[in-house]
C-alpha cells in the first residue's frame, strides 16, 4: 500500500501544477494584446520619425540663419573689391599732387583728402579694415602678397622693404592682401 505521506506530496504537486496552469491561462496572450503591441511599435516608429524630422528642421533653420548672417556680412564683398582700385587711384592722385608741390591746387588736394577720408569712413562702417604694413615689418603670407623679392643691405630675409598697395579685410575675411616688396638678404 501506498504511504499516506506520498499521497500528500502528490496532491501538493497537483495543486501546484493547477495553480501554474491557472496563472498561464490568466496570462494568455489575446488578439487584443497583440494588436496593442503592434500599435505601440507603430507609435514608437512615428515618434522616432517625428523627432528626426524635428531635428532636421532645426538644423535647416540654423543653416539658413547662418547663411543669412554671412550674406549680410559678406554679401557686399564683390562691390568692396571693385572699390579698392578707386581707393588706390585716389591715394596715387593725392601723392602726385603733393609731390608736384606748388603746381597742384590746394583746393584739389583738400578735395581728394576729404574724398579719401569719406571712403575710409564708409569702409569702416561696413567692416572693412586696412592692412597697412610698414617698411621693416615681417612678411606674413596670410596678409601680404610679395610683388617682388630683392636683396637690400641691412635687412633680414623676409622683411618688407616696400609697400605697393594696402590690403583690406572684410570682417574676418581677406579681401585683398597688402602688396609688398620683400628682402632676400640674410
Amino acid at each position: 500500500m501506498a504511504d499516506p505521506k506520498d499521497e500528500d506530496i502528490f496532491l501538493d504537486d497537483v495543486e501546484g501544477v493547477e495553480a501554474d496552469l491557472d496563472a498561464l491561462a490568466a496570462e494568455e496572450i489575446t488578439e487584443e494584446d497583440l494588436a496593442l503591441d503592434e500599435l505601440r511599435a507603430e507609435r514608437d516608429e512615428y515618434k522616432d520619425r517625428f523627432m528626426r524630422a524635428l531635428a532636421d528642421a532645426e538644423n535647416a533653420r540654423k543653416r539658413a540663419d547662418k547663411d543669412r548672417r554671412e550674406a549680410h556680412q559678406y554679401g557686399g564683398s564683390k562691390l568692396a573689391r571693385d572699390l579698392l582700385p578707386v581707393y588706390d587711384n585716389l591715394n596715387r592722385a593725392l601723392q602726385a599732387a603733393k609731390d608736384a608741390g606748388g603746381d597742384a591746387s590746394d583746393a584739389l588736394i583738400e578735395g581728394v583728402e576729404l574724398t579719401l577720408k569719406e571712403l575710409r569712413s564708409t569702409f569702416d562702417k561696413h567692416g572693412m579694415t586696412r592692412i597697412s604694413p610698414e617698411v621693416g615689418d615681417r612678411f606674413d603670407p596670410k596678409l601680404h602678397e610679395a610683388m617682388f623679392e630683392a636683396p637690400l643691405p641691412g635687412t633680414n630675409a623676409g622683411d618688407i622693404i616696400q609697400v605697393s598697395a594696402e590690403g583690406f579685410m572684410l570682417h574676418d575675411r581677406l579681401l585683398r592682401p597688402a602688396q609688398v616688396g620683400v628682402s632676400s638678404m640674410t
